[in-house]
């Protein structure tokens, strides 16, 4: 881990006059979905940004950030609070989140001798002082109820600052994520007293007829999760692949004109050419199986659509599947053309019974549990990560912590330049290397 000197932890709660004016309709309890709850034993979202230090007309002001962040609690009121788990009479348990303005957890740090192209510049990114910037690592989403659902590290390099934020997984999803963390920053660089960003959509009524909340989990799945210990992982390397827009672009005309249809995407297209690659990079046999999990958006998915501002886990994992000698000898256009009806095949009819039959027979996802030769692809390049401006101008790039890593863990995010879109791989440093020797992968990066 980088040298790291903590200044001070702080409490950070809802500011009580702005939750007043904000909050008409506010929700002591929300209860969790099935979406919500699945991810109970899983790790919390880390995500976090590097700027250019203040100048000094414009310096770092960490009182005035507490500040901010106070405002913005007051407008997402539930990452402010616990969760709680209750007893039922049927030998089962419910969680919910107790808004309880019990508040977040904010550190200031400074990393002594750190700069921002000691970040930037090794090709292999250096987790163990980009991991350092990150509040609460290795605490379980369950453990929210005794932890803050919300926990944010401010760091100072030498001329930088990096903004790291943890947030429970159990509370929101990647969308919920950025919103939150865009109306922080539009908060504080002082766009006026109001905000552009739709306040939180908290309701759970699309689940009405469905299912019914709170969702009763058997005490022995409970104690199972409180039992369970993390599975260590061998030793992992993470680089960040660049793809500038003219090298998407082909990608996609490709995969469309080979197989003959304009549905295919960029990010279809560039997901099947990382899991053709990264696939030829393992040096599997052929007959063993490959799967990729693309997580998906739900709220365009259900009838009526859920807002964008849906606060909350609005997602599931769509998964393509193959073997190591088809998906080689097929290539990724078809790849591509396998992800894009996986994708399409969500429909709303899928998502409700998804939601019945796991409220039937409820599982956690783990991180030990996932099958072999598998990749995942969380997150989004439609995500507004470069927008966030806290005063001191934009942030030159995005990183995410320890949290949920795992040989074959791609976090898409998008990239500095328009159109350009970034991956954050985490595999194995036997595969890195090998995708570094593919000429035809590495052709499609920028120079």
């Amino acid at each position: 881990m980088a040298s790291i000197r903590f200044i001070s932890t702080s409490c950070i709660k809802p500011q009580p006059s702005i939750c007043e004016d904000n909050n008409h309709d506010f929700s002591p309890t929300i209860d969790l979905t099935p979406c919500d709850l699945q991810l109970l034993h899983a790790d919390q979202i880390q995500k976090g940004l590097l700027f250019r230090k203040p100048r000094l007309h414009n310096p770092l002001r960490i009182e005035q950030l507490k500040v901010t962040l106070s405002r913005t609690l007051a407008i997402f009121y539930p990452l402010a609070g616990r969760l709680i788990m209750t007893q039922n009479n049927d030998k089962t348990a419910s969680f919910f989140i107790n808004c309880n303005g019990e508040g977040a957890h904010f550190v200031h740090a400074v990393a002594d001798g750190i700069k921002v192209n000691d970040i930037l510049e090794p090709i292999i990114s250096p987790d163990n002082i980009v991991y350092s910037f990150f509040p609460m690592n290795g605490v379980l989403n369950y453990k929210g109820i005794s932890n803050p659902l919300l926990a944010v590290q401010v760091t100072e390099l030498v001329d930088g600052i990096f903004i790291g934020c943890t947030i429970n997984h159990c509370v929101a999803d990647g969308t919920s994520f950025w919103h939150f963390f865009n109306t922080w920053s539009e908060i504080s660089r002082g766009n006026g007293d109001g905000v552009s960003e739709a306040s939180p959509f908290l309701d759970r009524h699309y689940l009405d007829g469905v299912i019914n909340l709170p969702i009763h989990l058997p005490f022995s799945l409970i104690k199972g999760i409180s039992l369970a210990e993390r599975v260590s992982t061998p030793p992992l390397q993470q680089r960040v692949f660049h793809f500038p827009k003219e090298k998407i672009a082909q990608l996609k005309v490709k995969a469309n004109s080979e197989i003959g249809t304009n549905k295919i995407s960029s990010l279809q297209a560039l997901m099947a050419h990382l899991w053709v690659s990264i696939t030829r990079s393992r040096h599997l046999k052929p007959n063993e199986e490959v799967h990729y999990g693309i997580v998906v958006g739900l709220r365009q998915r259900t009838k009526p659509p859920l807002p964008d501002s849906y606060f909350g886990n609005a997602v599931l994992i769509a998964m393509v599947k193959s073997t190591a000698g088809e998906l080689l000898r097929r290539g990724p256009c078809w790849a591509a053309w396998q992800m894009n009806k996986t994708i399409a095949s969500q429909t709303n009819e899928k998502v409700m019974k998804f939601l019945e039959d796991w409220t039937k027979a409820p599982q956690m996802e783990k991180v030990g549990a996932l099958p072999s030769n598998l990749l995942i692809t969380g997150s989004s390049p439609r995500f507004d990560v470069y927008g966030n401006d806290f005063g001191w101008g934009k942030p030159f790039t995005v990183r995410s912590g320890p949290g949920n890593k795992f040989d074959g863990k791609l976090t898409v995010f998008p990239g500095a330049e328009e159109g350009s879109i970034d991956f954050e791989a985490c595999l194995s440093p036997e595969t890195l290397r090998a995708m570094a020797e593919d000429e035809e992968f590495m052709a499609t990066l920028a120079s």
